[in-house]
């Protein structure tokens, strides 16, 4: 008997230790208890697997998590086709520009402290933006060389409203022969600031402002966080939200006690799916395992898990706070996820607007999609995607590796299992 108890006692303490360290934050319960109904959210393993099944993708980790609490989280297909290797829940994805969700929380750390205002000029902390120039097109069919109308500030960056593409604008033929174009930034063996610099001499898309043009803004304010933290972004980020809100397995650069966990990069193609070749390029594996490990990308530059992107979207969801951890405040996460597009407007989708790092739901009708009003979020190059819906208290993680993924409507239909098995 008094064996029993020494067992009872030693499990009951295992038991409450294991609750402390989760926090209550983010930890597995039945669906029922927070209103989703456990039959019709497990419909989404058979949606993903049959895209696998039909070789449309390789696999994917989905996490839905519901006030504080994880509904669904499953694995399917494989991580790596060729070596028969299941896809895991623990499995590093390429997040690319879910990068920029964790870079913009970081310049509002700054704000917060004091050290800049977002309505600051961004040539405040880089010089060399002082004076920017814009591409008008000329009569000829060609394009001049203009001076910008007004400076650029640093919430026109998060806002994407800087005029700042991906350097395939009028005047791509610059930014071809500077050698920035796209937002691949892996295989570069200079610092991050020192790419930035060079791209304030060239011309941009649009006047500061005037237009939603997606490009190299978040990587600038990378270069802004180093500058006045006096940090690197990796050691800036690290300190400032990844450790405390516990993101261990999230990195620029993979260690190499975790390079069995980094799942392959497929492309689609006519045949079904095709695995993506070694060399560094947008479209490859990338020179995240081996390459210089110099340029730290905020804009699309972070490995990542669907646990550790989860942390970091249940703080935004909790109002800036994770296992007793505050990284920012409510009225700051508040600023950032409302629709700050003016003049500018947000043309790929109807219906939404940007705030300061994540596209926001703004008329329901109009997306004519799943969602709710105030909903915020944004996705990646390798075809991942995630959102936070405040209303329902309610957040999606969902990684896979498939670039370009083209015939494929995951997306959509992930959307429809998740709010279709939301009951009470």
């Amino acid at each position: 008997m008094n064996d029993q108890r020494l067992i009872y006692l030693y499990l009951l303490s295992f038991f409450f230790l294991q609750f402390n360290l989760a926090g209550q934050e983010l930890v597995p319960t039945l669906p029922e208890n927070v209103g989703v109904s456990s039959e019709r959210i497990n419909n989404l393993n058979q949606v993903l697997q049959q895209y696998v099944d039909d070789n449309s993708m390789s696999g994917a980790v989905a996490l839905v998590a519901r006030k504080n609490k994880i509904v669904f989280f499953d694995a399917v297909g494989k991580s790596d086709i060729e070596k028969n290797k299941d896809m895991k829940k623990d499995a590093i994805f390429r997040i690319a520009s879910q990068s920029k969700a964790i870079i913009s929380v970081g310049i509002m750390i700054l704000q917060e402290e004091g050290k800049l205002l977002i309505s600051d000029e961004l040539g405040d902390y880089i010089p060399e933006f002082k004076k920017t120039t814009v591409t008008e097109p000329n009569k000829e069919g060609g394009y001049e060389v203009v001076a910008a109308k007004r400076p650029i500030t640093l919430r026109d960056l998060l806002t994407h409203t800087a005029g700042i593409g991906y350097g395939y604008g009028r005047s791509k033929d610059l930014w071809e022969e500077a050698k920035i174009q796209g937002w691949y930034f892996a295989d570069r063996n200079e610092p991050i600031l020192e790419t930035v610099k060079r791209m304030a001499s060239l011309p941009f898309e649009a006047h500061p402002g005037e237009k939603f043009v997606y490009g190299y803004n978040t990587d600038i304010l990378g270069a802004v966080i180093e500058v006045v933290s006096g940090q690197s972004l990796e050691t800036f980020l690290q300190n400032r939200i990844l450790t405390p809100l516990g993101m261990n397995d999230t990195h620029f650069y993979l260690p190499k006690s975790k390079v069995s966990r980094l799942a392959t990069v497929y492309s689609s193609s006519n045949d079904g799916i095709v695995k993506a070749p070694v060399g560094g390029t947008m479209v490859s594996q990338g020179a995240y395992v081996k390459g210089p490990r110099k340029s730290f990308s905020g804009g699309a530059g972070f490995l990542s898990t669907a646990m550790d992107y989860a942390k970091f979207l249940q703080m935004m969801l909790n109002g800036g706070t994770f296992d007793g951890k505050r990284i920012i405040s409510r009225k700051t996460i508040a600023l950032m996820t409302t629709n700050h597009l003016d003049e500018a407007t947000f043309e790929w989708s109807k219906g939404t607007g940007f705030g300061l790092g994540f596209s926001v739901l703004t008329d329901l009708g109009l997306r004519g999609e799943y969602g709710t009003v105030g909903e915020y979020g944004w996705g990646g190059a390798y075809h991942s995607t995630y959102w936070v819906d405040p209303e329902e208290e309610l957040l999606v993680v969902y990684f896979t590796q498939l670039i370009p993924a083209k015939k494929i409507n995951d997306h959509g239909k992930l959307r429809a299992q998740v709010y279709q098995a939301l009951v009470d």
